[in-house]
């Protein structure tokens, strides 16, 4: 029973081995692919005039700079999608506060003498920590800009 687990694992691994390898090798192929074709689009280049050269490579610059503009054109968007998404949620746990301090602003005072402790403590802890500043060495330049600003 041991052994025909060990042999049935062992078959798996080399099973899961065989189809990495595989993959692997189709991914080298598409490599040496691209890779020929570059070539030949090089070698081309290289038959032509300094100036055609010139043009091509300021055409194959235009294209890259357009699909990363594309890029970071997408990106923004959906960097704006997010914000307005976390604007609605602040504006909803700011009324859900204002909810709640107005509950609270109803409740007898009598009541509420453990929250005024909880509260004391609370800032009593802040004022232990503050003048304090943690942060990265490598960012103390933005943060010295940041408060010169």
């Amino acid at each position: 029973p041991v052994l025909r687990l060990l042999e049935a694992q062992l078959q798996d691994q080399r099973r899961e081995h065989e189809e990495e390898m595989e993959a692997l090798k189709n991914q080298v192929d598409l490599m040496q692919e691209e890779l020929e074709k570059q070539q030949q689009a090089f070698l081309q280049t290289l038959q032509l005039s300094p100036e055609v050269q010139v043009e091509f490579g300021l055409q194959q610059e235009i294209t890259r700079l357009t699909n990363e503009n594309l890029d970071l054109k997408e990106l923004l968007e959906k960097l704006e999608k997010n914000e307005k998404k976390l604007k609605k949620q602040l504006k909803i746990y700011m009324k859900k506060v204002q909810d709640f301090e107005a509950s609270q602003t109803m409740v007898p005072v009598e009541r509420r003498p453990h929250e005024q402790n909880m509260q004391v403590a609370v800032q009593r802890k802040e004022k232990d920590f503050q003048g304090m500043l943690e942060y990265y060495k490598e960012d103390e330049p933005l943060l010295i800009r940041n408060l010169i600003t």
